[in-house]
């Protein structure tokens, strides 16, 4: 029961975090999408892939420092930190960056086209997988403070949101404002359940019972 209210501590603090973001992140997609009408640019879809690819593996960076960070604050194991750091992030970043909003599309009568960026490139993303981790072995006590926590987790929500924004526009949904009630709900999903999963629960999944403190972890 302990865990499971940490948990749910856990998801309440990051709804607020994730609606923000995600409405920002419509607000920011909306001012390109109105741009480019205005410029008649042919094919905007092109442009957002390759904002997707900044926003992406900038994702990657700020949840593998999460993930690395809060393992490493209870469990000194340098090799399972990195483990947990990558697989966290790589995994679970895909799926809020690409396969919940490849779900969404189709949930929206959209035929979408699945893109997985570690795959396919490798070098945009494991740069800023690897610099991630490193900077969650180095980084817990800075992030402790509360203007860390502030920042870095801001920071993360909002690039997540817009990621998951942009890979929904880039392919496949190119029309995307007048189903934007729906892109709201579905992008809320795409950053609160995998962020807070790859953020908290998954590190702490590997944390040994004797470090593991449910009740400070939220």
């Amino acid at each position: 029961m302990k865990r499971i209210r940490s948990i749910w501590i856990s998801l309440s603090h990051h709804l607020p975090f994730s609606v923000l973001s995600v409405t920002f992140g419509l607000v920011f997609t909306g001012i390109l999408t109105f741009f480019t009408n205005i410029l008649n640019i042919e094919n905007p879809g092109k442009y957002f892939e390759e904002l997707f690819h900044i926003f992406h593996p900038s994702h990657m960076l700020f949840s593998a420092l999460a993930t690395t960070t809060m393992f490493w604050k209870h469990d000194r194991n340098f090799l399972k930190a990195f483990l947990i750091g990558i697989i966290g992030s790589a995994g679970i970043c895909g799926i809020s960056d690409i396969f919940i909003p490849y779900i969404s599309g189709f949930l929206l009568g959209t035929k979408m086209e699945l893109h997985i960026c570690i795959i396919q490139h490798p070098q945009i993303v494991l740069p800023f997988l690897l610099f991630g981790v490193f900077m969650g072995y180095v980084a817990p006590e800075t992030l402790e403070k509360s203007e860390g926590v502030i920042f870095s987790h801001s920071l993360h929500v909002f690039v997540s949101a817009t990621a998951s924004i942009f890979y929904l526009i880039s392919f496949g949904l190119t029309e995307w404002i007048h189903q934007i009630g729906a892109i709201f709900i579905y992008m809320i999903l795409a950053v609160i359940i995998p962020c807070c999963t790859s953020d908290i629960i998954f590190p702490l999944l590997f944390v040994s019972d004797t470090k593991r403190d449910f009740e400070k972890f939220h």
